[in-house]
């Protein structure tokens, strides 16, 4: 049975279209789907990639991400499930379990690693890649740990709602943006529930579904392991989501466009392809750290 609220949207967006995640693996082997792939970067602006990796088996992720450069864009690591430790080359070092989040900005650049801390059970969870303006691509780097306690939660209509970037019905995300404003949420719906969130017309948005499934106004039906797309059409005032009939755990993702030419070669993300030269031959001499 859908739950009845009082709507909030007058024209909520639609689906545009839907991606299919691809197996890869990534790291020293570590399995998993490559939700957003770099074709998809210029229309999903400012995110440049998301993974979802989940599996009760010790050989799918127990090699971890041995240290790695990155530069000019931040990675948000959100655990689902399992521990995961960072270590950098600023000295930041933190570990999060069930429900915490890492967020790192590299900025000017940053060789850091991510290793699990567990030998069996299961390891779940995301990695979202989110730009940097021009601006603040050689800024210097940050890093933040937040564990699952202190991530910001509330219930809305029966619909447990995480907020880990941005804000949501009121409620502050445990990190803010100012330029790309991303909203980064992980909504629990009960079946038949339906959840509502209000977003600037200008936000390029996108849904991503792990568990269960979720249907539009239009019928359009989002199985688990689905990105939809979500339009910008004009006018429109937000998303409406409706669990199908099964629990359903999603991710809701939306920002600002940066509007700056994207240019990426693996761990660097710069504008000009001098940039990324630069960015190479800084890595080369030991410049990042």
């Amino acid at each position: 049975m859908s739950t009845v609220i009082t709507s909030l949207l007058s024209q909520p967006r639609q689906v545009e279209r839907l991606v299919v995640g691809q197996p890869t693996s990534d790291g020293a082997g570590v399995k998993l789907e490559r939700v957003l792939t770099q074709n998809l970067q210029r229309r999903l602006d400012p995110f440049l990639m998301l993974d979802h990796f989940s599996s009760d088996k010790p050989e799918d992720y127990g090699a971890g991400f041995p240290e790695h450069p990155h530069r000019g864009f931040e990675t948000v690591t959100y655990m689902r499930q399992g521990r995961i430790r960072h270590r950098d080359s600023a000295g930041n070092e933190g570990l999060v379990s069930d429900g915490g989040v890492q967020w790192m900005t590299a900025g000017r650049g940053v060789i850091h690693s991510e290793m699990p801390e567990q030998r069996e059970g299961r390891m779940a969870g995301f990695q979202l890649w989110l730009n940097l303006p021009a601006r603040d691509k050689l800024r210097a780097p940050w890093y933040l740990d937040v564990q699952g306690a202190d991530v910001p939660q509330f219930e809305r209509d029966g619909v447990t709602v995480r907020v880990i970037a941005g804000e949501s019905h009121g409620v502050k995300g445990a990190v803010q943006r100012e330029v790309t404003e991303p909203l980064y949420l992980d909504l629990e719906l009960p079946p038949g529930a339906t959840f509502e969130q209000p977003l600037p017309a200008t936000h390029n948005a996108f849904v991503y579904v792990y568990e269960g499934g979720l249907r539009f106004d239009t019928g359009c039906q989002v199985l688990s392991g689905r990105m939809a797309i979500l339009a910008n059409t004009p006018g429109s005032d937000g998303v409406r989501l409706q669990a199908a009939e099964a629990p359903t755990r999603a991710l809701l993702i939306a920002g600002q466009p940066l509007g700056e030419p994207i240019a990426q070669y693996g761990p660097f993300v710069m504008n000009t392809e001098a940039e990324l030269v630069q960015a190479v031959r800084d890595f080369q001499a030991g410049r990042l750290a």
